[in-house]
């Protein structure tokens, strides 16, 4: 006898237990972990329970088992042996409609149940399903599922499949028809739609977008977007002009909101905020509060505005600052405006700001810096999920400065770029490449405020280091340079879906001259949770210039 022959009948001596009943289950290992979940607690009668296997089995493609219950109660024995498998032999599928000739083509050769694979009950109710979805997901919302029939032979074990389809007419967008408005005009939807204008064909994704931008707004807790088939006309070509019906509830009118928090960078945090979507009653969005923190305070006023029809969303905004952090203390005054547009994968930001701050650094000299700084920043993304990505790249790139001509006390230039690779490693794993670098082109860091300058360590750039420790010495302080660099890997094992674990390398460092580099190195291990919000990360790393260790939590998200 052949290793495969005794492999085969091993296989089905082999014996599984499962049921309150204490049903004494024998088949092979495939075949009864598929039938243990339904073994019923009360079996009654032999033939009850072996039509019960036979149905389950059916639905799995075999139609020609050999089933054997004997004994009674708790000593009843099952023994299973399901035969050979019904494959699917023939497959006709038929769409009755105006589909072009390619798009008819292509659903035919997506059919998910093709000749030559096993039969199951479950594949087969996907198969029709999805060749439907894809049906009803562009032009033809009407289209439906006429006939289907899966004729069985089990003495040839074979399955022939036939189905029938009917596309309907096309269809085309009409008018929207928005309710449940009660603070906003009509016109505030319209500015978070491009997607489904009225002579449109209609295509499935293009509602989900609307349905998406409205739900992202700050100003619909809930939103359902659909057509209205009753309600449809026909236009010159044939085709079925459906109205689009939006329904929206609106968000509340004001919000306060009080929390409590610990950072790993700036230490223990209270703070409160107050949101309104509707200022002025113009739909204006602001958000106003305070948050203090050990290490840094602020108290901060945003005003966003709708989107305009050219999809840009301007804003404004004032702040202030109060912070202690590696022997700077600094307090900052700052007053700007931006413009913000997300089209596809990229997003363009263009802002303008004045700041004016005040310097203490532990050891030195006080000093002041003002700067009215023009800034654009281009960030592109694509990844596979913007929570959670696997696969994908964002990257970043900023350029802006200031001139003594126009309020600045110092010329400058800042650029800097930055970059986040995701690659997956096998059936769950993640690699993760992380890189920075920063220039700021100026005589002299002295009179550019920090924010235009560079500092770095910490969570979200070299761990090991405590926050914002790598800079320039100025006194016992640590100060912002012109130069700065990092880069770091991190490969993450999950576990289960939710928990995983990563280890790391990161290296950086911010300078005032290119001769002074010197990369800090910091390496460790952290655990990962995946929460609704992404994924936790909590890391404990060891910095090599300190011979330190620290401890670090984040969310690990793109920027």
């Amino acid at each position: 006898m052949s290793l495969r022959s005794v492999l085969a009948a091993l296989c089905l001596l082999c014996a599984t237990s499962a049921g309150a009943a204490g049903i004494d289950l024998r088949a092979p290992d495939e075949i009864a972990d598929l039938l243990a979940p339904h073994l019923p607690d009360e079996p009654g009668s032999t033939l009850r329970l072996e039509s019960l296997m036979a149905g389950i089995l059916a639905t799995e493609g075999y139609f020609s088992p050999r089933i054997v219950a004997t004994g009674e109660g708790d000593g009843m024995r099952l023994e299973v042996d399901p035969g050979p498998r019904t494959l699917v032999e023939a497959v006709t599928v038929a769409v009755d409609g105006p589909l072009a000739t390619e798009t008819r083509a292509a659903l035919l050769g997506a059919w998910g149940l093709p000749a030559g694979r096993p039969f199951r009950q479950e594949d087969w109710s996907a198969a029709k399903q999805a060749l439907l979805a894809k049906l009803l997901a562009h032009d033809f919302a009407g289209a439906r599922l006429i006939d289907s029939e899966a004729a069985i032979e089990p003495e040839a074990r074979s399955a022939s499949l036939s189905v029938r389809y009917d596309s309907g007419p096309r269809y085309r967008f009409g008018d929207l028809r928005v309710s449940g408005l009660e603070r906003y005009p009509e016109s505030l939807v319209g500015r978070y739609n491009r997607s489904v204008l009225p002579g449109m064909p209609y295509e499935e994704e293009r509602l989900n977008t609307l349905q998406a931008n409205l739900q992202a707004s700050p100003y619909f807790a809930a939103v359902q977007v659909g057509i209205e088939r009753d309600e449809a006309s026909v236009d010159g070509e044939g085709r079925q002009v459906v109205p689009v019906s939006v329904r929206v509830r609106e968000r509340p009118a004001h919000r306060l909101s009080f929390g409590a928090g610990y950072s790993s960078n700036t230490g223990a945090r209270v703070e409160a905020a107050y949101h309104t979507p509707n200022l002025f009653n113009r739909a204006w969005v602001m958000d106003t509060g305070v948050r203090l923190e050990q290490k840094q305070q602020a108290v901060y006023a945003d005003v966003f505005m709708p989107p305009a029809d050219d999809q840009w969303r301007n804003g404004f905004g004032i702040s202030a600052l109060a912070s202690d952090i590696e022997g700077l203390k600094r307090e900052r005054i700052a007053i700007g405006g931006q413009r913000v547009r997300l089209r596809d994968r990229l997003e363009t930001r263009y802002s303008l700001t004045w700041q004016d701050e005040k310097l203490d650094p532990a050891g030195a000299p006080e000093s002041r810096a003002a700067a009215l700084v023009p800034n654009v920043a281009l960030t592109w993304r694509q990844v596979d999920n913007p929570l959670d990505p696997r696969r994908g790249i964002v990257l970043q790139g900023q350029a802006g400065g200031g001139s003594k001509a126009a309020l600045s006390d110092q010329n400058f230039v800042r650029l800097s770029a930055r970059a986040q690779v995701f690659l997956p490693v096998g059936a769950i794993d993640t690699l993760t490449l992380r890189g920075e670098a920063g220039w700021t082109l100026a005589d002299s860091r002295v009179g550019i405020p920090q924010d235009y300058l560079f500092r770095t360590g910490g969570t979200g750039s070299v761990r090991g280091y405590d926050y914002l420790s790598l800079g320039v010495p100025e006194g016992s302080a640590i100060v912002g340079g012109r130069y700065m660099t990092t880069a770091s890997i991190e490969y993450t094992h999950w576990f289960t879906h939710d928990w995983g674990a990563a280890a790391f390398v990161d290296a950086g460092d911010a300078v005032d001259s290119l001769g002074d580099v010197r990369l800090a190195v910091g390496y460790g291990l952290g655990a990962r949770w995946r929460s609704p919000a992404g994924p936790i990360a909590v890391d404990v790393a060891y910095g090599e210039r300190t011979g330190n260790f620290n401890l670090h939590f984040s969310l690990a998200i793109p920027f």
